[in-house]
């Protein structure tokens, strides 16, 4: 069906997912065997979509994220960016409108918290890095280096940063997995806040149910598969 078939209504034109992957694969050599990170995925974006990854350690959530975020090229299949055409199985370099939270902030460490977003929006000179970090709720942290900040909040500055890129998609990789219960709740809790008011495209992976019931859909991965995909219920 075309990206921009009429509704079920036929009152208006579909929009283009944000990015699309049709049978994707991706291989690599280690020891002296090849590795199946994915195994003919096929995973569509829409705008504004909230996503959660499932799966355990290994299953290719990460891999998946960063093929969705042109981070790694598929070895086979096609990887698609709104109106652009189908990425060929070769090393691509989309990342524009796109931005990745991992587990660990890695933050730059002789650069304050200010700085650290400042110099990711050094492409959008526009942006207010302050505002940013007043969103996140840091306004009284702005010249802390991060060795003088909790946990939480370097990660905080690192959706702080994420945001500076001006994304339309944000990929999540465990983005709580170093923080505790409690911390680990409120930053998922400003992301969704986030979500909701700028209307981003959102993908987390996470093998924690708690983080997985937050979002409208579920894509279970096992050693590389999509095995189920469904509504968060």
């Amino acid at each position: 069906m075309s990206a921009r078939a009429a509704d079920p209504a036929g009152t208006a034109p579909l929009a283009p997912p944000l990015v699309s992957c049709v049978d994707v694969a991706v291989r690599y050599a280690a020891g002296g065997a090849t590795v199946s990170a994915l195994d003919g995925v096929t995973i569509e974006v829409p705008a504004a979509a909230r996503i959660a990854l499932a799966g355990r350690s290994g299953s290719g959530k990460t891999t998946l994220l960063h093929v969705l975020g042109g981070l790694v090229a598929p070895t086979t299949g096609t990887v698609s960016w709104r109106d652009e055409p189908p990425s060929p199985p070769h090393p691509s370099a989309r990342t524009a409108g796109v931005a990745v939270i991992f587990q660990a902030p890695n933050l730059l460490p002789y650069f304050t918290a200010h700085e650290n977003v400042r110099f990711a929006a050094r492409a959008h000179p526009e942006t207010d890095a302050r505002e940013l970090l007043d969103l996140v709720g840091l306004t009284a942290k702005l010249d802390h280096l991060p060795t003088e900040l909790s946990g939480g909040e370097r990660q905080r500055v690192a959706i702080a940063r994420a945001l500076a890129l001006q994304p339309l998609l944000l990929l999540c990789d465990e983005p709580t997995g170093r923080l505790d219960s409690d911390t680990g709740a409120r930053v998922l809790d400003l992301i969704d806040a986030l979500q909701a008011r700028l209307r981003f495209g959102l993908v987390v992976a996470s093998h924690d149910g708690r983080v997985l019931d937050r979002y409208d859909r579920t894509v279970v991965l096992v050693d590389g598969r999509v095995v189920d995909e469904a509504p968060a219920t």
